[in-house]
């Protein structure tokens, strides 16, 4: 029996629920959407037919509120409810909600969800169907004292991962016994808030693993099918960065032995819409991880190489209708990669990043997509993930898709926030990347390579900086010069003019860390720029972009340049061959007022909350002691002592919400006597 869908709520946010939206559209499917008080003015909302607020920012309070998402089905007329990923989605309860509302939910039956949402249980059951598995424990107990014998049993290094979640929230390795009781702490509390369920399980941690993950299909009919498999390998903090389809090397026969795997697991849990089956590869050998029961941030890839919409199956098997295609009518055609673009900072330990981008630019080209929930003058927040966007890149051949997805990416250019998009075109461009040299362990083993200090700027970056920023207050010098009583006054002259001397301006410009100070020299139709090596002719001309930000075409010596300029609070940033640079203009007359020394205060790496405090004011500490756990996107981040003293002050308690940059406390040097 089929059932119409007419009217679709996304009890989901961001990017995946725009692109529910572009599907349901396509299809003639109302959409509601529902949004939290930080989200109101976001993108999915704007692109829905219907939009109804939940409630306040944290998740628990709006978008976790399963009653009444169910109230806002019920209110708006809506069939269906599509979860998205993350939040809802791998609930059963929900999903039983649901159905006793009268209300499709685009997901497997709650019995599926049940089975397979638990990593224990879905261990279980697979042990029991004999698909090998990694060493472990996946019972119910979760004593910490049971759980640390087990862990004596299983040997060192291990896993502890939460066992009602993913994305890398609750899962820490232990490389020994002495810190086992810690981190399965840290972990049981990331699982805590970010699933409501603290149980987690523990296993054998392989060495050099890659992480190759089956898309499954099943309508109700009992027809199962897997549309091939994406390679997931390389992870930082056990979250996906790269991802791709088909896996390199994999042979024609194993991807059959995979894939008739994953079905048979799926089915034995009378599994119904779109799932997930993830495997550990090493050697020769493959073992079953975990299934996730719910459509994946990476199904773009598998999109692309099966020429398939994915949300489209989703929807017409939730109305009841049989696959679309069987087993042998599945494409495999081309190779595609995606990334995931975040606002975190690389260099601070992935460190996510909150504030408003100014500017957010996707690079296009052919075979190129971008999969995003944020546009130019959203905020990331502290309350939700910080990914910007997926950008997935389809070609022929795996080469061809690194190379457009590279393109892509110099071309993207995303302003207000750090991200990781250096970090990701130097992953595709490494030769270990090219030869398809993949495991868990690659971001860890290159991190040299692809975490490098930061590099001060070029006297070509410089130069242009500073043109620009000239030029921007040659504009407005001569705006206000037009406004003046006396328009024709030598001393409103754009052209930088003086009595009896040279016309010049000196300008300090930021770089990180680095500051440099330039002299520019007015000269007719230009100017002359002593940079560090010389000075340098220098010309140009700013065309203002309708979506904001400029075109600078420039002559810089010899050489004549493109870039794009965009404002900043205090400077601009500046966009060249795919580099983007952040240029604070400092005043040479206030720069002493601005660099006070930070003495022993130690300050909040990003907004968040208190959620552990190790010490006392008076304790004695060691570089590298744990001070405080502050709390940011679900995830845990730790305040270290950089050197070893004491502790002078706490400023906050657990529970308090704090900003980015506060003192959280003071270090003084020494030990008391």
């Amino acid at each position: 029996m089929t059932r119409h869908i007419k009217t679709l709520l996304i009890a989901n946010r961001g990017e995946i629920a725009c692109r529910i939206i572009r599907t349901a559209r396509r299809l003639g499917i109302r959409t509601v959407a529902v949004y939290s008080d930080a989200d109101a003015g976001a993108a999915h909302v704007a692109a829905s037919d219907v939009a109804v607020r939940l409630g306040p920012a944290p998740a628990r309070e709006s978008y976790l509120k399963a009653d009444l998402l169910l109230e806002v089905a019920k209110a708006t007329g809506a069939d269906a409810v599509h979860p998205g990923y993350g939040f809802l989605s791998e609930n059963a309860g929900f999903a039983e909600a649901c159905a006793a509302a009268g209300v499709i939910f685009v997901g497997p039956p709650p019995s599926a969800i049940a089975a397979m949402g638990s990593k224990s249980a879905a261990k279980a059951l697979m042990e029991k169907a004999n698909v090998p598995l990694v060493p472990g424990y996946h019972g119910d107990r979760q004593e910490a004292d049971f759980l640390a014998k087990e862990a004596d049993r299983i040997g060192f290094p291990l896993l502890i991962k939460a066992s009602a979640g993913g994305g890398g929230k609750g899962m820490k390795i232990v490389r020994d016994a002495g810190e086992f009781e810690s981190q399965l702490a840290s972990a049981k509390r990331e699982a805590l808030a970010s699933f409501g369920d603290d149980h987690v399980l523990i296993e054998r941690y392989l060495t050099k693993p890659r992480h190759i993950e089956v898309q499954i299909f099943f309508d109700s009919q009992g027809n199962g099918v897997y549309l091939h498999e994406r390679d997931c390998s390389i992870q930082r903090r056990h979250q996906k960065v790269v991802e791709e389809a088909p896996a390199p090397g994999m042979t024609a026969e194993r991807r059959v032995a995979m894939g008739k795997a994953a079905v048979e697991a799926a089915r034995a849990v009378g599994y119904v819409g779109a799932g997930t089956v993830e495997f550990i590869a090493e050697g020769d050998d493959f073992f079953f991880m975990e299934m996730n029961t719910r459509l994946q941030v990476e199904h773009p890839v598998t999109e692309a190489i099966t020429q398939q919409d994915l949300v489209e199956w989703q929807l017409r098997v939730a109305e009841g209708h049989p696959l679309p295609l069987a087993q042998a009518e599945i494409p495999l055609v081309g190779h595609a990669v995606e990334v995931r673009l975040y606002a975190e900072d690389p260099l601070k330990e992935f460190l996510p990043q909150v504030g408003t981008l100014t500017q957010a630019r996707f690079g296009a080209g052919e075979g190129v997509r971008i999969d995003t929930g944020v546009r130019s003058g959203d905020t990331i927040s502290i309350y939700y993930d910080p990914m910007i966007a997926k950008v997935i890149a389809y070609g022929p051949d795996r080469a061809t898709a690194t190379q457009r997805l590279i393109a892509a990416l110099k071309d993207t250019v995303i302003t207000g926030l750090t991200t990781n998009r250096a970090f990701l075109i130097d992953i595709l461009a490494h030769p270990d990347f090219a030869a398809a040299d993949l495991d868990t362990g690659f971001i860890e083993r290159n991190r040299a390579v692809l975490l490098p200090p930061p590099t001060p700027a070029s006297e070509t970056e410089l130069g242009l900086a500073a043109l620009a920023a000239l030029l921007r207050t040659s504009a407005a010098a001569l705006a206000a010069q037009r406004q003046t009583k006396d328009p024709h006054s030598p001393w409103a002259l754009t052209t930088g003019w003086r009595l009896n001397r040279d016309a010049w301006n000196d300008l300090t410009l930021q770089d990180g860390e680095a500051s440099v100070t330039l002299r520019a020299h007015y000269r007719g139709d230009g100017f002359q720029i002593d940079l560090p090596s010389g000075a340098l002719p220098a010309r140009g001309t700013l065309t203002d972009l309708p979506e904001g930000g400029a075109v600078l075409q420039a002559v810089l010596g010899d050489k004549s340049l493109s870039a794009l300029v965009f404002d900043a609070p205090d400077g601009l940033w500046l966009h060249l061959n795919g580099t983007t640079r952040r240029f604070a203009l400092i005043d040479p007359r206030r720069a002493a007022d601005t660099g006070q020394a930070q003495g022993g205060r130690l300050t909040a790496p990003m907004p968040g909350k208190i959620i552990a405090i190790a010490v006392a004011v008076g304790d004695t500490v060691a570089a590298g002691d744990v001070l405080m756990v502050v709390e940011a996107m679900k995830m845990e981040h730790s305040i270290r002592a950089p050197k070893a003293g004491t502790v002078g002050a706490i400023k906050f308690a657990v529970g308090d919400l704090v900003d980015d940059g506060v003192d959280l406390l003071t270090l003084d040097e020494g030990v008391p006597a």
